[in-house]
């Protein structure tokens, strides 16, 4: 009989990889490694469209995500940041980079992805802009 507690990686194990171990090791650099890491990350498994972004992030398990509001040159999403260990000092930037590399590839124009923690709503609040004026090869 197959022993299924180590088919999967556990929640607390990627919560100590990624709230422990990579701050540990990226230190001041966390912040622009991890958004560079989504970037890649976001390269090697694209999706089909935007509106996939929310499913993506399910499976990933990076949380709930959704799509707050757009425009002509940016869109806000917000995500529940349900993870229980140090969840209000977490880097939010790997997901920040994956979510502007979709916009990008999508729309062949330059775009970022900004994102903060809200305490009072207990939200990560991501705003991706795109610069209509500045298109790149994707």
């Amino acid at each position: 009989m197959k022993n299924t507690t180590y088919d999967s990686p556990t929640r607390f194990g990627y919560e100590i990889l990624r709230d422990h171990v990579l701050p540990s090791i990226l230190g001041k650099h966390e912040d622009e490694v991890l958004y560079w890491a989504g970037k890649e990350a976001a390269r090697k498994f694209p999706i089909f469209g935007v509106d996939e972004l929310p499913k993506f992030f399910q499976e990933a398990g990076w949380g709930p995500l959704h799509l707050e509001k757009t425009s002509k040159d940016e869109a806000f999403y917000s995500l529940k940041n349900d993870f229980d260990t140090n969840a209000h000092n977490r880097s939010c930037q790997l997901e920040a980079g994956f979510i502007a590399q979709q916009y990008q590839k999508f729309s062949g124009l330059l775009t970022e992805c900004y994102g903060e923690f809200n305490a009072k709503d207990g939200l990560i609040h991501f705003q991706v802009k795109w610069d209509l004026k500045t298109k790149v090869e994707v």
